[in-house]
């Protein structure tokens, strides 16, 4: 029987692309969980990998395509805008009640705020990056974007949406968010 390995791909706009659309299915796992305690584990899984996406794409992605291309800076600075409110949005899920239908209405707020942004960077980043940049540069990213996910924080942290505050105070936060995801799941939380 052959092997049965899915790998993700190694160039950075096919592997965002592929996971916008497991963010996609995470949020419609989330939102249609018939149990409502049955949503916890997906939404913590999708609150993580929403975090460290958004941190790769600020550290690795953004600062490129400011390089690249002339309109660069207003591309960017509209996804980072989106990205701020996203990190909003989700910081303020996490506090409510996961059974309530409040946290299923702002989660579905959620839903389609990050659909549209990442629709956005298809639409206006993914291709600068395409056009501008070799295929072995479009390699190097997409390693320098997994690199950035294993050390990024696990949780929202709206206001740290530039490479620099990142690589200034993402190891800190990332050390903080993954120490309070163990003490959790330790407790059962």
């Amino acid at each position: 029987m052959a092997d049965m390995i899915v790998q993700s791909p190694d160039e950075v706009v096919a592997f965002l692309k592929a996971q916008h659309n497991l963010i996609e299915d995470m949020f419609d796992e989330v939102l249609h969980a018939t149990d409502p305690e049955a949503r916890e584990k997906p939404f913590a899984t999708l609150r993580q990998l929403l975090a460290v996406h958004e941190t790769a794409e600020e550290m690795v992605v953004h600062p490129r395509v400011r390089r690249e291309a002339d309109a660069g800076d207003a591309i960017v600075d509209a996804r980072l805008n989106e990205e701020h409110e996203a990190k909003e949005l989700l910081s303020s899920i996490e506090k409510l009640d996961i059974t309530s239908q409040e946290f299923i209405d702002e989660v579905a707020k959620l839903r389609q705020a990050v659909l549209d942004h990442a629709h956005q960077e298809e639409s206006e980043e993914f291709p600068i990056l395409q056009r501008e940049v070799d295929d072995a540069d479009l390699k190097r990213m997409g390693a320098a974007v997994r690199a950035a996910q294993a050390i990024a924080p696990t949780h929202p942290h709206p206001g740290v949406e530039s490479a620099k505050l990142n690589f200034a105070l993402g190891p800190f936060a990332s050390m903080l968010d993954r120490a309070r995801d163990l003490i959790g799941q330790a407790l059962g939380s």
